[in-house]
């Protein structure tokens, strides 16, 4: 089995960076086939120095596009969110820490919740290993969108 099946098997053939499904039958030369992504994740305790292989599943173009720079998982323009984090950094930073971190803020409540929705759901497939959940709390005339790990 090549590195590109196993990869795309264990990430369930979806693309880690737009959560579109890659077609494993399609090239790896054309800009929506498999490609794999290998970047390096800080471990616990780490402070600039080596850092931790990671593969995951990415369609060619994304892959490229993205290139030697930190990934960025975009928030879906569909949601109502205000001044989201960055969902990489904030998820890495919370496993390390874990604990409780805002996300983003709505102006109502159903905003806030179809967003929790959204995260928990794209987290399970960013980060399959790390149980969260999100709730949506009232302040200051909005709604923050609050992501939490499981303990």
């Amino acid at each position: 089995m090549s590195r590109v099946n196993e990869v795309g098997e264990a990430d369930g053939w979806r693309c880690w960076l737009c959560d579109e499904p890659v077609d494993p039958q399609m090239s790896v030369n054309d800009p929506r086939g498999p490609s794999v992504d290998s970047r390096t994740a800080k471990t616990k305790g780490q402070r600039g120095g080596a850092a931790a292989p990671l593969e995951r599943l990415a369609h060619r173009a994304c892959n490229t596009k993205k290139g030697a720079v930190a990934p960025v998982v975009a928030w879906p323009a569909r949601l109502f969110v205000v001044d989201p984090s960055p969902i990489i950094a904030s998820v890495e930073r919370l496993q390390r820490k874990g604990g409780r971190e805002i996300m983003a803020r709505c102006p109502t409540l159903a905003d806030g919740e179809d967003a929790a929705t959204w995260l928990v759901d794209r987290i399970s497939r960013l980060h399959p290993g790390l149980s969260v959940t999100a709730e949506v709390e009232p302040g200051g005339g909005q709604y923050l969108l609050v992501l939490l790990v499981k303990a």
